[in-house]
């Protein structure tokens, strides 16, 4: 019997396309709620908080535009919707709740994007296909939680607006492996590049205008 991988080849997925600048970082949902075990957190996820941390300042050295994403329901669940009777906790993240809050190590800076969201992707109902648009994206780096959630939402939303995806995969987690490996492999077949963050930047680094 063939592996998965020799199923995938064979029907033709997982063709390489390879980052091509200018760059830019989406970093999804990395906020205290995610980080804490006891709330929405687990599994790999602080290991993806601490591995964002020098992507994020390498990509702040590279003046790359860069976006973090908060789930941020109104105070009074007015914008309660389909992922909140899935997930009711969902609507206990509100603008002032620290459990929304973005956490320390990754809060942004003048300049950077904060997107507010109420469903998984980013781009949903959001500006933020325009913002990267305007400032000539092509790939964009993803990192954040959950991988299985949020994070695959977001990236299939940025291929379909044309944005070249490139899931950095020491950077994204997901409460639990199970599903966290599952998704970088299904992403890495047919929405996006996959690779670890050392690997990620040697490339860019090395390719025309890679910086």
């Amino acid at each position: 019997m063939e592996s998965k991988e020799q199923t995938y080849k064979r029907q033709g997925f997982g063709a390489t396309m390879a980052p091509r600048p200018p760059y830019g970082l989406l970093i999804v949902d990395l906020v205290n709620g995610f980080a804490d075990p006891a709330v929405f957190g687990g599994g790999n996820i602080p290991q993806a908080i601490g591995n964002t941390v020098p992507l994020l300042d390498h990509a702040r050295r590279q003046g790359w535009p860069i976006a973090h994403t908060r789930i941020v329901f109104a105070d009074d669940g007015a914008d309660s919707n389909i992922f909140s009777i899935k997930v009711p906790g969902m609507l206990t993240l509100k603008e002032h709740d620290p459990r929304s809050a973005i956490v320390p190590e990754l809060a942004p800076r003048a300049g950077e994007l904060i997107v507010r969201k109420t469903v998984p992707s980013a781009f949903f109902g959001t500006g933020l296909s325009s913002w990267l648009a305007q400032r000539g994206v092509q790939t964009l780096l993803v990192a954040g939680a959950v991988t299985s959630g949020c994070v695959r939402a977001s990236v299939v939303d940025a291929m379909q607006y044309g944005f070249r995806p490139l899931v950095v995969a020491d950077c994204v987690g997901d409460r639990a492996l199970g599903p966290h490996e599952a998704n970088l492999f299904d992403m890495a077949q047919k929405y996006a590049t996959v690779m670890a963050r050392d690997e990620a930047l040697e490339i860019i680094a090395s390719s025309p205008s890679g910086l």
